[in-house]
C-alpha cells in the first residue's frame, strides 16, 4: 500500500512546517523535513507510474516490487516518527512541562535514519527514470496468458438469462449491438456467455461465431491472429487467401458475414479500444452482435452506448442448493441428516457459483458420512480458498483496482462477516483516514467499487442513493489477505475483541480502531494508541472514556456510546472532524438517556459532523465562535433558533431537532431556520405533545432537498409553504405531522383568494412540489386527498402507511408519468384495492407501475 502511505505522508509534512509557533522545530529540522518532502514527491510519482508504463522484463518487475515495498515501509516509519513527535510535544505543553530540546532532537535523529533509506530509494527511482515499470499488478499490456477455463458448464438458475440474452442476440434491430454481461468474479459470467454461445437458436442465426479471451495480460496482435484463424475455418474458400494479412482477413470476413463475437474477461476500457479496431464497420446493418463479459460496469458502459446489458446476481439459497445437488448427487436422494448438512454447505458458499462448484468437487471425493461432510460444512470457506485457481480468480479484482481505490476497498474488507456497513459512516471514516477529501469524492469512489462488483448495495435511501452495503465473505477474505500481504493491517483494526492484545502488537502504528465488543477494562489500553485518527467504541460497557483519549491529538473521528460523560477536555481534540454519540447496546432500551455537551464544543473549529441522539446543545453564552466547517448537526433537543445560533452553525447542510411539547413552552424562533442558507436536509420532530403555537411554526429555506416532519399536527393548509419549496425531492410526514380529514392541493389556487378574472391565471402559475420524487404519509387521520397529477409532476414513489381512515387516493396519482411504485398497508384493504385498480388501468398504457404491500 505504498501509494496510500506516501499520500498520507504528503498530508502530514505540511502540518509541521506550516505551524512554526506550535512546533519548535529547529532550522536543521525544517531543512530535513523539506528535503523529505521533495523526496516524497519523487517517490509518489514513481508509485503512480505503475499504472502508466507498458511492458517489462521479469527481473525489472521483481526489482520494482521490492522498491515499492521499501517505499511503503520507509514512508510508514517517517510518518510514525513525525506524528509521534507532534503527539509527545503537545502532551508536554499541555502538562506544562518544559519542552526539552533533547527530546525534539531525538525524534529528528530518528527521522535522519529514515531519510538515509529514503535517499537510497530515491537514487534507485531516478535510475528508473522516475517511474517504475509495470508489474503484474499494473494495468499495462504484457505477455499473453492462457484463457481462464470454464470451471463448469452447469446452468442452474441461468435459464431465464439465457432466454433473454439469446433474444437480444437473435432479434432486435439490424444495427450491430454490443451486449455486456457483468458481475463479480466467480459469479458465472463465462458460463452464462458460453451457454448462450452454444444455444441452438444462436448457432442458427450467426453464420460465423468466435470466442476470444482478453484477460489482464494480452498482446493485441495475438488476439487478432487467433480471431482471424477461428473465423477463417467457418467461411467458404475464396473469401480470404493464405497471402492476406490478419487485418485483411478480419475486414473481409466481418464485412461479408453476419457474426457473433464473444469478448470474454475484459478488464479495461483501453483493452476494448484496442480490440474493437479489428471488428470492422460499427455501422454494419446485418444483425451482427458482440457479447462482452466483464467485472467492471464502467468498462461495459464504455463498450456499449446502449442500455442493453445483463448484470448477474448471487444465487439465493434455493438455487445454491439446486446447483450443489446437480453437481454432487443429481440422481440420488440423500438421507435427512446428510441433506441437512449439504444444504448448510451450499448456503455457506454465499451464493457464488464458482465456490459451489469447487466445494462440490470436494464433496464428491469425500466420504459420504455425517462426520466427513460435517467437517467440510464447518470449514467451507477455507476449503474453497485453498483452491489456487479460485484465489487467483478472486484476487484479479483487486489486482486491477486503481491505486486510489485500494485503501477504500481494504478498509471495507475489515468489517466483520455479514456486517451491513452504513454508507454515511463509511464516508466519514474514509475522510478521517485521508483517502478522500469530502463526501462527493467518497461517493464517486464507492460508485467505482460498486461498478466493479466488489461491494453489494443492500439498501437504498428514499432519494435513491446508497444507504448500506456489504462485501461477500469470500471477497472479504481476499481483502484481508491482501491487507496482510501489503502490511496494511498495521494501520487499521476493525472488530478486534481485545484492545489490550491489539496494543501490544500495533499500538505505535495503528491509525484506526473500530471495536464492536470490547470490555470496559480494555479501554485503558487506548493510552498506547498515540497516533489514532479513528476511534469507534460505541458498543463498550464503559460509562466514561479514559482521560488519555483526549490526548489523542491526531484523532479526527470519535464515536462512543451513551450515556457517557463528555468532558470539557473534548476541546483538546483540535483535529476532530466527526463526533458521534450513539446509544450503546446496553442502553438502547432507554430512550431518556441524555448526553450534555460542554460549552467547549464551540471551541472546535474543524468539527464537521456532530451526531448525537440524546444531546442538549449548550447555550453559547456569547463566547462561542462560529463552527464554519459544521455540515451535520443531529439530533439536538429543543434547539432555540436564535439569530446568534443560526450564525454559529451557518453552513450546516443536515439538521435534526426534537422538541417536547408538554415539557417546554419556549419560543423556539423556528422562523429563523430560513437563515440557514446551505441547509439541504431537515428533520423536525415533536414528542409528547404539540407545538401549535403560532410562534413555533418554522419557515423553511428554499435550499431544502429533504424534509421530515413528525408529531407537529399542523393543519393541512400549512402545506402550501412546503409545496412551494423549489428543490424539495423527499418529503416524509410521520406521526400526525399534519392533522385534519382533508388535504386538497387545489387550495393553493382557492377561488376565494383570487378574483374571478385572476383565478385562471393563478391556476396556471401555481407550481407545487416541482422536484418531489418521494412522498411518505405515515400515521395520519387523513380521510380525503384531493389533488391533480400536475401538482406532483416529478413523483416516483408514494408510501402510505398507518392511514386507516384513507380508503382511496385520487386516480390522477396514477397518471403521473414518472411514478414507479406505490406502497400501502396490507391491512388497509380498501386502499389496497384502489391502488391495484390504478395499477390495472396503467397497464393498458404499457407502463410499469409496481404496487408493494407493507
Amino acid at each position: 500500500m505504498a501509494y496510500t502511505v506516501v499520500g498520507s505522508l504528503t498530508q502530514t509534512i505540511p502540518r509541521i512546517l506550516s505551524q512554526d509557533e506550535q512546533y519548535p522545530v529547529s532550522d536543521d529540522g525544517k531543512q530535513l523535513i523539506t528535503s523529505l518532502s521533495s523526496k516524497v514527491d519523487l517517490l509518489r510519482g514513481f508509485v503512480e507510474g505503475s499504472r502508466k508504463e507498458k511492458g517489462s522484463k521479469e527481473e525489472d518487475e521483481d526489482e520494482a516490487m521490492t522498491l515499492e515495498t521499501r517505499i511503503r515501509e520507509a514512508a510508514n516509519r517517517a510518518e510514525d516518527v513525525m506524528e509521534h513527535f507532534m503527539y509527545e510535544h503537545l502532551k508536554m505543553v499541555r502538562s506544562k512541562a518544559a519542552v526539552e530540546r533533547t527530546d525534539v532532537l531525538y525524534d529528528f535523529r530518528e527521522l535522519q535514519i529514515v531519510m538515509k533509506e529514503i535517499n537510497s530509494i530515491a537514487e534507485e527511482v531516478v535510475q528508473h527514470g522516475g517511474r517504475r515499470p509495470t508489474t503484474q499488478s499494473g494495468m499495462g499490456l504484457s505477455s499473453e496468458t492462457a484463457a481462464p477455463p470454464i470451471v463448469d458448464n452447469v446452468t442452474v438458475g441461468l435459464e431465464k438469462a439465457v432466454e433473454d440474452i439469446s433474444g437480444l442476440l437473435c432479434r432486435g434491430p439490424l444495427a450491430r449491438q454490443i451486449v455486456p454481461i457483468t458481475g463479480m468474479g466467480g459469479i458465472g459470467k463465462t458460463t452464462l456467455a458460453r451457454t448462450v454461445y452454444e444455444d441452438v437458436e444462436v448457432i442458427m442465426n450467426f453464420p460465423v461465431r468466435a470466442w476470444i479471451v482478453v484477460s489482464q495480460n494480452y498482446k493485441i496482435e495475438n488476439v487478432f491472429k487467433d480471431l482471424a484463424s477461428s473465423l477463417e475455418t467457418q467461411v467458404e474458400k475464396g473469401i480470404v487467401s493464405d497471402g492476406d494479412t490478419v487485418e485483411d482477413k478480419l475486414h473481409r470476413i466481418l464485412t461479408l458475414k453476419k457474426y457473433l463475437i464473444v469478448v470474454d474477461d475484459l478488464w479495461s476500457a483501453k483493452a476494448w479500444d484496442d480490440i474493437r479496431k479489428g471488428f470492422g464497420d460499427p455501422n454494419k446493418l446485418d444483425g451482427s452482435r458482440i457479447m462482452i463479459t466483464t467485472r467492471d460496469e464502467d468498462v461495459a458502459a464504455h463498450a456499449s452506448s446502449s442500455r442493453i446489458s445483463h448484470k448477474m446476481d448471487l444465487m439465493d439459497d434455493k438455487l445454491s442448493w439446486s446447483l450443489l445437488k446437480q453437481k454432487v448427487f443429481p440422481n440420488t436422494e440423500l438421507k435427512p441428516d446428510m441433506e441437512k448438512i449439504a444444504k448448510e454447505i451450499s448456503k455457506n458458499c454465499g451464493g457464488l457459483p464458482l465456490a459451489i462448484v469447487l466445494i462440490a468437487g470436494i464433496l464428491s471425493t469425500a466420504e459420504k458420512t455425517p462426520v466427513s461432510w460435517g467437517a467440510i460444512a464447518k470449514d467451507v470457506k477455507d476449503a474453497v480458498e485453498n483452491d489456487a485457481e479460485f484465489r487467483q480468480r478472486i484476487a484479479l479484482s483487486y489486482t486491477h483496482l486503481p491505486l486510489l481505490l485500494r485503501p477504500c476497498f481494504l478498509y471495507m474488507g475489515g468489517f466483520p462477516e455479514d456486517h451491513e456497513i452504513r454508507i454515511s459512516k463509511l464516508f466519514k471514516l474514509w475522510i478521517a483516514e485521508g483517502f478522500v477529501k469530502d463526501e462527493n469524492d467518497a461517493e464517486g469512489y464507492l460508485n467505482s467499487l460498486v461498478r466493479r462488483n466488489l461491494p453489494s448495495i443492500t439498501a437504498f435511501k428514499s432519494n435513491g442513493k446508497f444507504k448500506t452495503c456489504n462485501i461477500h465473505d469470500l471477497v472479504r477474505d481476499m481483502s484481508k489477505s491482501k491487507a496482510l500481504d501489503e502490511n496494511y493491517e498495521r494501520r487499521i483494526s476493525i472488530g478486534h475483541p481485545d484492545l489490550t492484545l491489539l496494543a501490544r502488537a500495533y499500538a505505535s502504528t495503528l491509525r484506526s480502531v473500530i471495536s464492536f465488543q470490547p470490555n470496559n477494562s480494555s479501554l485503558r489500553s487506548l493510552r498506547k494508541f498515540k497516533l489514532l485518527r479513528v476511534l469507534d467504541v460505541v458498543d463498550t460497557d464503559a460509562y466514561s472514556l479514559p482521560s488519555t483519549v483526549f490526548d489523542l491529538f491526531h484523532l479526527r473521528y470519535l464515536a462512543f456510546g451513551c450515556p457517557m460523560e463528555v468532558p470539557s477536555a473534548i476541546s483538546r481534540l483540535q483535529n476532530l472532524r466527526a463526533l458521534i454519540i450513539r446509544p450503546s447496546k446496553r442502553s438502547r432500551k432507554y430512550s431518556t438517556d441524555e448526553v450534555c455537551l460542554p460549552l467547549e464544543i464551540w471551541m472546535m473549529p474543524l468539527l464537521t459532523h456532530l451526531v448525537s441522539f440524546f444531546d442538549l446543545l449548550p447555550n453559547p453564552e456569547g463566547a462561542a465562535s462560529p463552527l464554519k466547517k459544521l455540515l451535520t448537526l443531529s439530533v439536538v433537543k429543543k434547539l432555540i433558533c436564535t439569530e446568534e445560533m443560526m450564525n454559529l452553525i451557518c453552513n450546516v447542510k443536515k439538521l435534526a431537532v426534537t422538541y417536547f411539547g408538554d415539557m417546554y413552552k419556549d419560543d423556539y424562533q423556528l422562523n429563523n431556520l430560513v437563515l440557514l442558507s446551505q441547509l439541504e436536509k431537515l428533520t423536525l420532530a415533536v414528542k409528547k405533545g404539540s407545538l401549535l403555537q403560532l410562534k413555533a411554526k418554522p419557515v423553511f429555506p428554499e435550499t431544502l432537498r429533504k424534509l421530515t416532519l413528525s408529531g407537529w399536527r399542523f393543519p393541512w393548509k400549512d402545506m402550501k409553504a412546503i409545496a412551494a419549496l423549489p428543490k424539495l425531492q423527499v418529503l416524509k410526514l410521520r406521526d400526525h405531522a399534519f392533522q385534519g380529514n382533508t388535504w386538497s392541493t387545489n387550495e393553493e389556487c382557492d377561488e376565494e383568494e383570487y378574483g374571478d378574472e385572476d383565478y385562471e391565471e393563478a391556476e396556471v402559475e401555481a407550481k407545487l412540489f416541482l422536484e418531489l420524487k418521494y412522498l411518505l404519509i405515515e400515521e395520519s387521520d387523513l380521510e380525503s386527498w384531493v389533488t391533480e397529477k400536475r401538482h406532483f409532476p416529478a413523483l416516483e414513489r408514494l408510501v402510505i402507511k398507518g392511514c386507516g381512515k384513507l380508503h382511496k387516493i385520487p386516480n390522477a396519482i396514477g397518471d403521473i408519468s414518472g411514478l414507479k411504485q406505490i406502497e400501502v398497508d396490507r391491512f388497509n384493504e380498501s386502499l389496497l384495492n384502489c391502488v391495484y385498480e390504478i395499477q390495472k388501468e396503467q397497464d393498458g398504457y404499457a407502463r410499469v407501475l409496481k404496487v408493494k404491500q407493507l
